[in-house]
């Protein structure tokens, strides 16, 4: 048996949760690993900068997800803790 490399920006994984964030004025909805992954990485790490720690705690836990979906509540947990320190939710 051989390890599989897994992408977390391309999982299917869904969350525990389905974020709805108003972005520029528009809703993004954020269902599933791959999308919250390619969110929080997508944006500037300047604009993440003050939430340092929960920002890499979130990439960290998507990542897991990504590669083992029993891990999804946790990374749910740490999107949630992310959007709510930065007000996004």
């Amino acid at each position: 048996m051989t390890a599989v490399a897994v992408n977390a920006a391309d999982s299917d994984t869904p969350l525990r949760a389905v974020f709805k964030i108003s972005l520029n004025g528009k809703t993004v909805s954020i269902g599933t690993v791959g999308q919250a992954y390619r969110f929080i990485t997508n944006l500037s790490s300047i604009e993440w900068i003050e939430f340092r720690s929960l920002h890499a705690e979130a990439v960290s836990s998507l990542q897991s997800a990504a590669a083992n979906a029993m891990l999804t509540v946790q990374a749910t947990n740490a999107l949630r803790a992310l959007f709510v320190r930065a007000r996004l939710l």
